[in-house]
């Protein structure tokens, strides 16, 4: 890789992120999840978290930093990810992939709790059916995401789209 190549990837993302700064809807969305997230706490609720690929990947990160310590020493705050390979491979063999988060969020949802899923193209099938077994089971719905659709916007309680995904302001 050139140096070239390693200052465009740089560029682009100091780019991204300063658009982010600048738009004050994507701030507002942002800053309501996280209302949302910390409403979800005092209640004793707990968080679940999901995506597929990457994004299972910030969704296991985003639940660990919570029952772990995250910049300082704190009670510890219930979260988890489904990403249990088990789980996985059980829901998807039997029922199919579009189930896996929906059928675990049946299982332990509960109202006063909470979902995030991740979806960097907006379109995973999955993902919309979890919002939507959240949404049914009364628990709150945070989406987070690189392009805008309205079918899981409409199920989501905050919105989150970046810039580079299409956030209009």
């Amino acid at each position: 890789m050139s140096i070239y190549h390693i200052r465009n990837s740089l560029h682009e993302a100091s780019t991204a992120l300063e658009s982010l700064l600048q738009n004050q809807n994507a701030l507002a969305s942002i800053e309501r999840g996280a209302d949302l997230l910390i409403e979800t706490f005092e209640r004793k609720g707990r968080v679940y978290s999901c995506g597929n690929g990457g994004s299972m990947c910030d969704a296991m990160h985003f639940a660990e930093e919570l029952t772990g310590r995250y910049r300082q020493d704190r009670a510890t705050l219930a979260a988890a990810a489904i990403s249990d390979p088990g789980h996985i491979s059980c829901v998807g063999n039997d029922l199919g992939y579009e189930y896996v988060f929906s059928r675990y969020i049946e299982a332990h949802g509960r109202e006063g709790d909470c979902l995030l899923a991740l979806s960097t193209s907006g379109t995973s099938k999955n993902v919309l059916v979890a919002a939507s077994a959240a949404k049914s089971l009364s628990l709150k719905v945070i989406i987070l995401s690189g392009r805008r659709n309205p079918e899981l916007e409409a199920l989501s309680d905050v919105y989150i789209c970046t810039p580079a995904g299409s956030f209009a302001d």
